[in-house]
């Protein structure tokens, strides 16, 4: 999925909800929450060994390489928002997405170049929100967003050659914002920025560890079908 894509997506999404919301009351987020949601990502990879041809040379090793990484994802989210107090709105979600992010490098190492890469298969979430209502019917909602991220990468070294896979734990920090375009459908983008970390996924040769690392930025929309929840309240009216 190209990125211009997911964009276009964005404005036609946002340009719904903003045609459409119109509310008899302060709208309320309360409640669960399931959607779909799907995007690109990209950023980098590198992996990293203590070579067996040669000795490392400074930080470059014989099984070192450092490359782009990026593709598309796909899955589905859901979530619970717990407390409206006023315009503050604080809730919890988790997601899960399919996902093909991959990159690879002809020139892994200073001797013996060869190629290597790496592939995040699919990746998960598990984060806080808070947002802030605003708008006429406080229908749009901007929020941050952070929490605990796995994902599962598979990397490969044709040096010898090997390769291996596993799911990783990290953290994801962003922010986004959703939109209101019905009482029970909210439209939404986001930007995550996840790591990974660093591990041994496989030996490049018996004993001697290959290490890799994992980071991405994800821009994904969503739609998101919202079940009832309780509505905020409202300021009391006189009567004459």
């Amino acid at each position: 999925m190209k990125l211009r894509n997911v964009l276009l997506a964005q404005v036609a999404l946002f340009s719904f909800a903003g045609a459409t919301s119109s509310f008899a009351g302060p709208y309320s987020w309360t409640g669960g929450y399931v959607g779909a949601e799907g995007g690109y990502g990209w950023g980098t990879s590198s992996q990293t060994d203590p070579g067996f041809h040669a000795p490392c040379v400074g930080s470059l090793c014989a099984g070192n390489g450092s490359y782009f990484v990026g593709g598309g994802f796909i899955g589905g989210t859901a979530g619970y928002n717990l407390f409206q107090p006023g315009p503050w709105v604080l809730g919890i979600e988790a997601d899960y997405s399919w996902a093909n992010i991959t990159g690879e490098t002809a020139t892994c190492g200073y001797s013996s170049a060869h190629s290597c890469g790496a592939t995040l298969q699919a990746f998960g979430t598990v984060r806080g929100r808070v947002g802030y209502a605003v708008g006429p019917d406080g229908n749009w909602l901007p929020y941050v967003t952070g929490g605990l991220a796995v994902g599962e990468v598979q990397a490969w070294d044709s040096l010898t050659p090997a390769s291996g896979s596993a799911f990783r734990g990290g953290w994801t920090v962003g922010a986004g914002i959703e939109a209101a375009f019905a009482k029970n459908w909210t439209a939404r983008v986001e930007y995550l920025y996840m790591d990974l970390g660093s591990a041994q996924l496989f030996d490049i040769v018996p004993g001697v560890a290959e290490t890799v690392s994992f980071r991405a930025n994800l821009i994904r929309v969503g739609v998101d079908y919202k079940f009832n929840g309780p509505e905020p309240p409202r300021p009391l009216v006189a009567k004459n």
